[in-house]
């Protein structure tokens, strides 16, 4: 069997293009520090290339910059843009297919991997596949976190814990789920196998709040 290739954007580029984002918004370090709750050193370490953000950090500072998710799965703006220049002049060179052999995928802290299943990024829906490794979490037992939009997911394999206010909810494949994103939530695997789910985040960027409680 040959096994499948998939794109993983570098540590250096997701931090290029945070960098990049906050710069053309006139946001300094210690402001979106600020509004995400951690500190700017932290946040001068993810820009750099050196610290992988967890899931929690990376929703507050793409929910800050008013960043679709799908930004971060994709070459420098300027090489994208050409592309889509590029597919606009040419109607239907571009295959509405996203192959499996070529997904992109990103890898977050904590053992959280997000692979796109859409050909290019959408303003208003991000369509993932979502794999949690063992012993893998969205944020601290102790944190909760929000951003605007819905969320709709649905459990391919594997158990996934997940928690919403105070109340806390185990789901299984074949179980699945959907809840308003403002709501601070938690997520984090069950068992000791990973936890696979097809994730659906609807109109993410319409609400800039975001909250993380004692940790990122």
């Amino acid at each position: 069997m040959v096994a499948s290739k998939v794109n993983v954007p570098d540590l250096s580029s997701l931090g290029r293009q945070i960098r990049e984002e906050r710069n053309r918004r006139g946001l300094s370090l210690r402001e979106v520090a600020r509004r995400a709750k951690i500190s700017p050193s932290m946040i001068s370490q993810i820009e750099n290339g050196h610290v992988m953000p967890s899931v929690s950090t990376l929703w507050s500072l793409t929910t800050i910059l008013g960043m679709p998710i799908d930004e971060l799965f994709n070459h420098p703006k300027s090489a994208r843009n050409q592309a889509q220049v590029s597919a606009q002049s040419a109607p239907g060179a571009e295959s509405p297919i996203q192959r499996a052999s070529n997904r992109e995928r990103l890898r977050l802290a904590a053992g959280v991997v997000w692979e796109r299943l859409t050909v290019r990024p959408d303003d208003k829906v991000e369509f993932l596949k979502v794999t949690y490794a063992v012993g893998a979490e969205s944020c601290p037992e102790d944190s909760l976190f929000r951003h605007g939009g819905k969320e709709y997911a649905y459990v391919i394999s594997g158990k996934l814990g997940l928690q919403i206010g105070f109340s806390k909810y185990e789901l299984k494949a074949g179980d699945s789920v959907s809840y308003g994103a403002d709501q601070p939530h938690r997520l984090w695997t069950i068992g000791n196998e990973p936890a696979v789910a097809i994730w659906v985040i609807v109109n993410r960027n319409d609400d800039n709040h975001v909250e993380i409680r004692d940790g990122s």
